[in-house]
């Protein structure tokens, strides 16, 4: 289709999986461009009428223009060159860097902090935690000593602050310390903890606290690799009016969060919480996490302290966690956002 629409020379540019597309059963996005040098005359002659680039009787590019070019590509090459410096720093996987510098390139912005801001913004989706009331559960869901019971007690602190009436259930009920740790953060919120072993005490539990504005979820940790834990899990999920938020911590191998990322998304998680990102330097992991499982990014975890709340993810916060010398640079200009979000709808 690419083909047909922009010729041969076309390249794709990214893929990304789209959830709840057309007919609500989702599809695939795919970012395509050409370059200038390879435009096909004739052959978009007959596509779309008179063509694009024309020298209208106009002499060959004069010395000066051509020296122009040569800076352009060179802005270019530095900009990719950069991005990739950082891709490469957080351990970011190649066919996930390929797209973010891809995506960069096409958007065509002379300073790297903007250009990978802009890519960000197009290859990934954010969707912050609800602040208000919810006809859904939260429930935090992840590997074992991801965060999860942090993340809980973080929303229902927000929660409570923001002047709503919280329930929280844990299922964690097996390992040592873990309600305990729970039972200790709701007792300063003076926030009644409801235990459940299982689904149908999930059930149970779900149903006496429908008069609540939030019902939180604290799950125990499952391996994702294991089929039956896995099952348990989904189990777990399918108990009722519940939206589960994978809780993973930076600084893990980019491969195996994409794995992880990946299994959880086949039980329905599609939405990712990024923990510990105030002592991982290497953040590539969870964006192989986001992109394999198709999920969005919430809100992150940076500090132990829960009355901290949570980091606000968007593209502007992401890109700066990933390259912030280069978002200094570029932030100090006013009106590069808005530039970056027009560069993001052209590429795509």
């Amino acid at each position: 289709m690419v083909r047909e629409t922009l010729g041969e020379d076309a390249v794709i540019v990214a893929t990304r999986d789209e959830k709840g597309g057309p007919g609500h059963g989702g599809g695939v996005r795919v970012t395509a461009a050409i370059d200038p040098s390879d435009y096909n005359a004739d052959y978009n002659d007959e596509m779309f009428g008179a063509p694009a680039f024309e020298t209208h009787g106009r002499a060959a590019p004069s010395a000066a223009e051509t020296w122009l070019q040569y800076d352009a590509e060179d802005e270019e090459a530095a900009v990719a060159e950069e991005i990739t410096d950082a891709m490469l720093r957080h351990s970011v996987p190649e066919d996930v860097m390929d797209q973010i510098l891809s995506c960069a390139t096409v958007i065509g912005f002379e300073e790297p902090g903007i250009a990978l801001i802009a890519a960000v913004e197009h290859l990934f989706h954010f969707t912050p935690l609800p602040t208000g009331k919810t006809a859904k559960a939260i429930m935090m869901v992840g590997p074992p000593g991801s965060g999860k019971t942090l993340a809980v007690a973080k929303q229902a602190a927000r929660a409570v602050m923001n002047g709503l009436k919280v329930g929280v259930v844990t299922t964690d009920t097996v390992r040592a310390g873990g309600l305990e740790q729970l039972q200790g953060f709701m007792k300063l919120l003076n926030i009644q903890l409801v235990k459940a072993k299982n689904t149908a005490e999930l059930q149970g539990a779900l149903e006496g606290l429908r008069g609540c504005d939030q019902i939180l979820i604290d799950t125990a940790g499952v391996n994702p690799f294991n089929g039956d834990d896995l099952r348990g899990l989904a189990r777990m999920i399918g108990a009722g009016a519940i939206e589960a938020y994978l809780v993973l911590p930076g600084g893990m191998d980019s491969e195996e969060s994409g794995e992880i990322g990946r299994v959880f998304s086949t039980i329905g998680v599609h939405k990712l919480i990024p923990s510990r990102v105030d002592i991982a330097r290497r953040l590539g992991g969870l964006l192989s996490a986001a992109h394999h499982g198709g999920m969005s990014f919430a809100e992150a975890t940076n500090t132990p302290k829960v009355a901290d709340g949570f980091l606000s993810l968007n593209p502007k916060n992401l890109s700066k966690l990933l390259m912030p010398a280069a978002y200094r640079d570029s932030s100090s200009s006013p009106g590069r956002m808005d530039q970056a979000r027009k560069g993001a709808r052209r590429a795509q």
